[in-house]
């Protein structure tokens, strides 16, 4: 007797997720299809339809397409410094149980501050362009990569070290070939948590003390009660961001070969 019910559908999701994933996002466009037309007021929300409907129009606004180029520029140029510096710093500290002890609450310190309380200092050391955004960014991007590569170096076993030590392995073949290998999760959980801290950290200098970039127009927007474009800028921002997360999805598994 065939079974029926809901289990082979469950059943079929558990093997199939690219389908649960589907479905998913479908209800979510679809709940919000029905409350942007019949619950919303149109001057707050837009249907799906309309938004991606009218995209066109998004690039077509002056000044929009030369925004999506420089807050990426600033995005880019944030997030690699964040990677060196949290790189750099999250292994001095790791590794070194006197620097842990002693930068270790500093850091958690530092990063505990709200760090748009001191954007405007950001403003007054680097002016309104682009190095006050991709410095505002890279606060919001290190920390959580320095904190995340502490972690997964202390996860690391002694009795590895000792015995590439004992081997006659460098400090390059230690790091390249025994800690490296070994933080790779860690490592990229932090840079996927620190590409969110430096997007959230650009755009929000951009949403306050700027005339261009994402945030300005997302402001623009905003003031000018035009929902649609905004869920459309946002949308493309919104790709954006699943683009580069993806980038570190397949680096991330382009260095975890060896695990197979």
């Amino acid at each position: 007797m065939a079974m029926t019910g809901p289990r082979p559908i469950l059943s079929f999701m558990q093997k199939h997720p690219r389908w649960s994933q589907l479905l998913t996002l479908g209800l979510f466009f679809l709940a919000w299809e029905i409350a942007a037309r019949f619950f919303v007021d149109k001057m707050f929300l837009s249907p799906p339809s309309r938004v991606y409907g009218e995209i066109g129009r998004v690039f077509g606004t002056k000044g929009v397409p030369d925004a999506l180029w420089l807050t990426l520029f600033e995005l880019s140029i944030a997030f690699a410094i964040s990677v060196v510096i949290g790189l750099v710093i999250g292994l001095s500290v790791g590794l070194g149980t006197f620097a842990r002890r002693s930068f270790m609450p500093i850091i958690l310190l530092l990063y505990g501050i709200p760090q748009i309380t001191i954007l405007p200092l950001f403003i007054l050391y680097f002016g309104i362009g682009a190095p006050s955004k991709i410095a505002f960014g890279v606060t919001h991007g290190m920390f959580p990569i320095i904190l995340t590569i502490v972690a997964g170096v202390q996860n690391l076993k002694p009795v590895l070290m000792t015995s590439a030590r004992s081997m006659g392995a460098s400090r390059w073949h230690i790091l390249r070939y025994v800690i490296f290998p070994h933080m790779i999760p860690s490592f990229f959980a932090g840079l996927r948590l620190g590409m969110t801290g430096v997007l959230l950290g650009v755009l929000l200098a951009e949403l306050y003390v700027s005339t261009a970039g994402i945030g300005h127009f997302t402001s623009m927007f905003t003031q000018s009660f035009d929902p649609t474009r905004l869920l459309g800028l946002i949308s493309v921002l919104a790709v954006m961001a699943i683009a580069l997360n993806e980038m570190v999805r397949r680096a991330e598994t382009h260095f975890s070969r060896w695990k197979s």
